[in-house]
């Protein structure tokens, strides 16, 4: 199979590679940014650099709101990553290719023009996402509920939207799909508007806050509880974690100050109490030990704290009304689907619900949901 060339071609990242190889070759963002000190537009890979600057850079994407609206952005990205990452020749190959659920007939003459008169690929087969994850889960798992049975419930939460797709005998029920108009941009620009009102003005730094995102952010098991930890002043409070701007001379990308402090907060989850009092005092010491040796370098101006805001953010998933959006949760999202599929597939929907997608990777969302 190595004359076939696998595209998951997401909104927010693209994941490249080539059949029968167990990892992506590629995973990489589907945009291009400029930054402000240059006039160069930068594709893909040329984004994760560790020497590019990204502070308020311009960011352009082939996608919004799940569909492709620029056809010739797309079709440069992908020839960057072909030529440059996966060094393949697109006319002696076959390509696999993933779109999204319910796409328009034009976008999908679009994509066939790219595909074929621009790349000349030998062969195209196209995709959703849920038939495929359901067939590799499947595949992973040969004797087990999901082979035994055809039928899943795949829970996609993407870069713009998050479906729960019944899958039935490796095809998506598409009358049973349920779509929650939240994803990770509305994460993002949700975390944007909370820093930049309670810290520092962030509006303009979506790189930056995605990277806050991923490493800070996670879901609260107990909302309730984590609300009342963190309004806790001092060392009390558990949450509370700096994040350091970058400054574009010593350093071009964020930091945590304390890389420690983002862990603090798992004491409330997987630890013992005695295992907790014990890591609380070596915190205590650490803190100590920083202020009798100073800091050489004066941060105070070029960063932000985080509190409430790292559960707040992933739990519009789950109550997007307690946060002013008139719509339903992700469970009522999947009772819905699972409810508009026959009686028979209810009980196996139950105990087959897949989850995918980055915005699933917040720690404790699975156990949550």
């Amino acid at each position: 199979m190595s004359n076939v060339v696998v595209l998951d071609n997401g909104g927010g990242l693209v994941k490249a590679g080539i059949g029968g190889e167990r990892d992506p070759t590629a995973i990489v963002p589907n945009s291009m940014g400029r930054p402000l000190s240059s006039k160069k537009w930068l594709m893909a890979d040329q984004l994760l650099s560790p020497d590019i600057d990204l502070t308020s850079a311009t960011a352009r994407r082939p996608f919004d709101r799940d569909y492709l609206i620029n056809p010739d952005l797309q079709s440069s990205l992908w020839s960057h990553i072909f030529s440059n990452l996966l060094k393949i020749t697109p006319q002696q190959s076959s390509l696999l290719l993933t779109e999204p659920l319910f796409n328009l007939p034009s976008i999908q003459r679009s994509l066939d023009e790219i595909v074929f008169e621009d790349f000349n690929f030998k062969a195209l087969y196209v995709s959703d996402c849920p038939s495929l994850v359901h067939l590799y889960e499947a595949s992973r798992r040969p004797y087990g509920l999901l082979s035994k049975a055809q039928c899943s419930l795949v829970v996609d939460c993407g870069f713009s939207f998050t479906h729960a797709s019944p899958v039935f005998q490796n095809f998506t029920l598409n009358y049973a799909v349920k779509r929650l108009d939240l994803g990770g941009k509305a994460l993002t620009n949700y975390l944007k508007e909370l820093v930049s009102y309670r810290s520092v003005n962030l509006m303009d730094e979506t790189f930056l806050m995605d990277d806050v995102k991923e490493k800070l952010c996670f879901v609260s098991l107990d909302v309730p509880r984590d609300l009342h930890i963190a309004r806790k002043p001092g060392k009390d409070n558990l949450f509370r974690c700096t994040y350091v701007l970058p400054d574009g001379i010593t350093h071009t990308k964020g930091f945590l100050k304390d890389p420690e402090e983002p862990k603090r907060y798992l004491s409330l989850y997987d630890k013992a109490p005695q295992q907790v009092a014990g890591e609380q005092n070596n915190m205590d010491q650490l803190e100590d030990r920083k202020r009798s040796n100073g800091s050489k370098i004066d941060l105070a101006k070029n960063e932000f704290g985080l509190t409430n805001e790292r559960f707040l953010v992933p739990e519009m998933m789950f109550r997007p009304a307690d946060l002013g959006l008139n719509q339903a949760g992700i469970a009522e999202c999947i009772l819905q689907a699972i409810n508009s599929c026959h009686p028979h597939l209810h009980p196996v929907l139950y105990e087959s619900i897949i989850l995918t997608g980055g915005t699933t990777l917040f720690p404790h969302f699975a156990k949550r949901l």
